[in-house]
């Protein structure tokens, strides 16, 4: 028997960003989120559809005669940096975007070394699927641990970019009000206004009146 077609994204992510924008609009009009943090959260939903679009998509699905016959093991490259080159650039450029978006949407984004973790696991997930595909699949996908130090560096460098323009005065108003209620930077900002705001409040002890 001899099975081959392929799954395109459209018809599986497009109903899945259909869906989520319908429950954004449903959130925003009860009241659940200001109407600004709608076009971050769309934001975000696009991006990932993106992500998947270039590494799990599409699905080519060959079972029989003409499905690959090596082994899933040769298809991981376990040796970091030693077969580096220039198409790390594109796999750090990709995942830029989620370390930027991070801090603004989720409370545990809290740090550099957690949004490194984050995008890690990210990167992690999507090698996984990569290789899942393969073993059940035979979709013809590599899994190469340089992708993960690539992603994962393209995490640190957007999380250092969205820290930058937070210190902007231009950029912070706006970034804040799109931010997601318990995301990592809009409660870091509200410690900053808490503590700024008892400092200012402090009584001024004046000179000492002896009789």
């Amino acid at each position: 028997m001899d099975i081959r077609f392929q799954v395109d994204s459209a018809p599986v992510l497009g109903p899945a960003l259909v869906l989520f924008a319908a429950g954004t609009v449903i959130r925003v009009r009860r009241g659940v989120w200001d109407k600004r943090r709608g076009p971050l959260a769309l934001a975000a939903a696009v991006y990932v559809a993106a992500v998947l679009s270039l590494t799990v998509f599409p699905l080519n699905v060959t079972w029989g005669e003409y499905a690959n016959q090596a082994p899933w093991i040769g298809q991981i490259n376990f040796v970091p940096l030693l077969t580096a080159d220039i198409t790390m650039v594109p796999n750090v450029i990709m995942l830029v975007p989620a370390g930027f978006l991070l801090p603004l949407l989720f409370r545990n984004a809290t740090s550099a070394s957690r949004v490194t973790l984050m995008t890690a696991a990210v990167s992690l997930s999507v090698e996984a699927a990569q290789l899942l595909s393969y073993i059940v699949l035979n979709n013809g996908r590599s899994v190469d641990v340089n992708d993960l130090i690539a992603n994962t560096l393209g995490g640190l460098a957007g999380y250092a970019l969205v820290s930058l323009a937070l210190r902007a005065p231009a950029l912070r108003g706006p970034l804040l009000a799109a931010a997601l209620p318990h995301s990592a930077a809009l409660r870091a900002d509200r410690r900053r206004t808490a503590t700024a705001g008892g400092a200012q409040e402090a009584p001024i002890a004046g000179p000492v009146v002896r009789p």
